[in-house]
């Protein structure tokens, strides 16, 4: 291992340990913050069997499942905008903009509108699938649209604001035609708000964070070769096309299952890989866990004062993260052209 290599791989061991820390610290201060005043000491009393039962309620049914949602769907989706970055070779890739969020919302609103009520609890488990399926469809549009002898990163890119626009218009007149309740649900799930946070949900997105982030983690590689132009990867006997599809299909199944749990959260899987590549470099063994950790920390944070700011009224964490990463998103605008 060469000087540079020890140099960065010390640098992310430092860089992994700070974030968890600040996972960690935020974490108990989530968990003391909300309508219900519980101070730290009895956060920790009630974690370990020791608090009221009205304080085991609150912390255990409520805020836990709650907080725990916010790390898996942070992670995910800043795991699947780094990964559509380095697809795509374009630094405002992001499911987003793709159109793969609005599938996955398309398919999910389709879900509630049809087949929620029938399924009763077991919903939470479906809806996942729905959102997949959802995700699948948008992005095989986007890929079949974008296809001539190959995929242009640029082309990709056009063809998937094109497909997001369609099943954003799509959206709108589904939920014109929604009861007042299904209306209201759908509405603020789209704007982006871990909505019914419950255990079943916590369990029903935890096997798709935990199988494809690592599977990200193994392919992180060939997302490197790819990031040298197509012609230089086929030159050192990369599968492109092959490599490219197997990566879009993990970022978009980390989208779908995102997106079925914390609705269509824009701009975090935009903000979040910058962010790693200036910390730790464009390597993506060390941009993934890196995005993972940053996007888990936001998405918690920014749950947190989507909670707080207009007690008792919320404020849904989508906003919230688009407030926060409006003014970056600008400035990659500018910077780009």
């Amino acid at each position: 291992m060469n000087q540079m290599q020890k140099h960065r791989t010390g640098r992310f061991v430092s860089v992994t340990v700070l974030l968890i820390v600040l996972i960690v610290v935020m974490f108990f201060i989530t968990l003391a913050s909300g309508v219900v005043s519980i101070s730290p000491l009895e956060v920790i009393q009630t974690l370990i069997g020791q608090g009221t039962g009205r304080q085991e309620l609150v912390l255990l049914d409520f805020r836990l499942p709650r907080i725990a949602l916010a790390l898996l769907v942070g992670a995910g989706l800043a795991v699947s905008g780094a990964i559509l970055q380095g697809v795509t070779q374009n630094e405002l890739a992001e499911p987003g903009i793709l159109g793969i969020n609005t599938g996955a919302g398309f398919a999910v609103v389709l879900f509630i509108f049809f087949i929620q009520d029938s399924l009763g609890n077991f919903s939470v488990f479906v809806m996942p699938l729905f959102a997949l399926l959802g995700a699948l469809l948008a992005a095989f549009l986007v890929y079949t649209l974008a296809w001539k002898n190959g995929v242009n990163p640029i082309r990709l890119v056009l063809v998937g604001i094109g497909v997001n626009a369609g099943f954003s218009a799509a959206l709108i007149t589904l939920q014109l035609k929604m009861n007042p309740q299904d209306f209201r649900q759908a509405t603020v799930w789209l704007s982006g708000d871990i909505w019914s946070a419950s255990w079943p949900f916590v369990l029903s997105l935890l096997p798709w964070i935990l199988i494809l982030i690592p599977i990200a983690l193994v392919k992180a590689n060939a997302l490197n070769v790819l990031n040298l132009g197509d012609d230089i990867a086929a030159g050192l006997g990369s599968k492109v096309e092959g490599n490219r599809l197997l990566l879009l299909l993990i970022a978009v199944a980390l989208a779908g299952a995102s997106v079925a749990a914390g609705g269509a959260i824009a701009f975090l899987g935009l903000v979040v890989p910058h962010l790693a590549r200036k910390i730790i470099g464009p390597m993506h063994q060390y941009t993934i866990p890196i995005s993972a950790l940053i996007g888990a920390l936001l998405l918690m944070v920014a749950d947190m004062i989507g909670k707080n700011v207009l007690a008792p009224m919320e404020i849904p964490v989508g906003v919230v993260v688009s407030i926060l990463s409006a003014p970056y998103f600008i400035y990659l605008l500018i910077k780009a052209n």
